[in-house]
């Protein structure tokens, strides 16, 4: 357990901000962010430990407003107060010297008091002394490799204006995968709380796959099948309409992936469901500048528009309102929505096509008429007649979102699976997204 970081941290952020804005002279305002973790990383090859090593750090982000102009400095911070103050010292005479030579910025958001929340959320996480033992045991005879990481992660925000947001919870993931000489299966662990039954079945699962992976490659020629996308394809290609596709922005300067169903010059399958849920826990609900987004927004609602996700940079700009998206405008915490089709009948019910696990190398391949390109991964499998005859060779595809999740949209499963944030770059990240599978007609294949 390590509440003894967060509320080391707690404290800490508390007052090295509070010191930050007590000395702010009348033309100025800030804006102060924290994002921090205590991390275990164990990093897996063979089945056995590649590296181990405990992360701690805590980086602060400053928005200095002044006269119009805005500045935006990250730095570290050691936990330590007095050395902290010193430190937001030093970079505070630098963001006033830096905002003195910017130009004025006509669409500056002027911070406000969005209010104070607290949210602190203990896991019930491995032992780090006890995590090979529970990861390489139930993997025994298993070529495993693979990412292993948690610990408390944290983000908090305070502004001269007299708002206060600060959310910590504790969470871990083991992103790993299974081979079989060059062949291989991928899969995630995931959640809050560790269960060491819930993890070896996730084990025997992967493993069930690579045994089908055994099976005599099956190689098809380029065409539109029938075709099965489990929750990780899912996963990977919702994951597009973060690229603009749900930006008020990008639709405002004509480079939006979906901006001709917002124009209802198309549409979507009625099967189609999506919207940001903070409920999901998987992040926190105010953005950068601590505004508080709704707990949920419904962004495409049975195959129709209903929100763009805007900034309220965006809402200044072009003179609309805002729903405290962040200032990319891509969700944060998408949930697509369920359907009816059972598990249990996906395999007859896709009869004969493809059973696609993953997806990767996603791209748009003609973004104003939502055309996206991409190639499939690991557990990919031809299906006859309801059972699974072999892996597929690797096929590229370029579909339309329009077609797959439009007109040829058949059935979407009556479960999801969470696919967690699992980006380490520089530190751990919050979200992810919670997805169904679904099984569509005609996806197309080109290579």
């Amino acid at each position: 357990m390590s509440m003894n970081f967060t509320e080391k941290t707690k404290d800490g952020f508390n007052k090295v901000a509070d010191h930050i804005l007590d000395q702010l002279q009348n033309n100025e305002a800030a804006n102060i962010n924290l994002h921090a973790e205590d991390s275990t990383f164990i990093r897996f090859n063979n089945n056995k430990v590649r590296q181990n090593t405990q992360v701690e750090q805590r980086g602060l982000s400053l928005l200095l407003q002044k006269n119009s102009r805005s500045i935006n400095l990250s730095f570290s911070i050691t936990g330590n107060i007095e050395d902290d103050k010193k430190r937001a010292d030093q970079f505070l005479k630098m963001a006033r010297t830096e905002c003195d030579l910017l130009p004025e910025d006509p669409f500056q958001v002027p911070l406000q008091n969005n209010g104070q929340s607290d949210h602190s959320f203990q896991g019930k996480l491995l032992d780090p002394a006890n995590v090979v033992e529970a990861i390489t045991t139930p993997a025994a005879g298993s070529d495993l490799a693979g990412l292993y990481c948690a610990g408390p992660l944290i983000s908090a925000n305070k502004n001269s204006m007299g708002q206060s947001h600060w959310f910590a919870n504790e969470n871990f993931f083991m992103d790993y995968s299974l081979y079989m000489g060059e062949k291989a299966v991928k899969a995630v662990y995931a959640g809050t709380e560790w269960n060491q039954k819930d993890f070896a079945a996730n084990l025997t699962h992967t493993q069930r796959q690579l045994a089908l992976m055994n099976r005599p490659k099956v190689e098809l020629k380029p065409g539109a099948y029938r075709t099965y996308l489990a929750p990780g394809a899912v996963a990977e290609l919702t994951s597009m309409l973060a690229w603009g596709a749900l930006s008020y922005n990008a639709y405002k300067q004509g480079a939006c992936g979906l901006a001709k169903l917002a124009d209802k010059e198309k549409t979507l399958s009625p099967l189609f469901s999506v919207r940001e849920n903070y409920g999901l826990g998987l992040t926190h609900r105010f953005n950068s500048l601590g505004e508080l987004a709704p707990e949920t927004l419904d962004l495409i609602s049975k195959g129709e528009l209903k929100s763009f996700l805007v900034s309220t940079r965006s809402a200044k700009e072009y003179t609309t309102t805002g729903n405290a998206a962040e200032g990319w405008e891509g969700p944060r915490a998408m949930e697509v929505l369920p359907g009816t089709l059972k598990e249990s009948e996906i395999l007859k019910q896709l009869d004969t096509g493809l059973y696609l696990s993953n997806l990767h190398y996603l791209n748009w391949s003609d973004r104003l008429n939502a055309r996206i390109t991409g190639m499939t991964r690991y557990a990919c499998f031809w299906v006859e007649k309801g059972e699974i005859v072999g892996p597929i060779k690797d096929l590229r595809f370029d579909e339309n979102l329009y077609d797959c999740l439009g007109q040829n949209l058949l059935g979407v499963t009556d479960f999801q699976e969470t696919d967690p944030q699992v980006g380490t770059y520089e530190s751990r990240s919050f979200g992810g997204k919670k997805v169904p599978g679904m099984l569509v007609k005609d996806f197309k294949f080109t290579l």
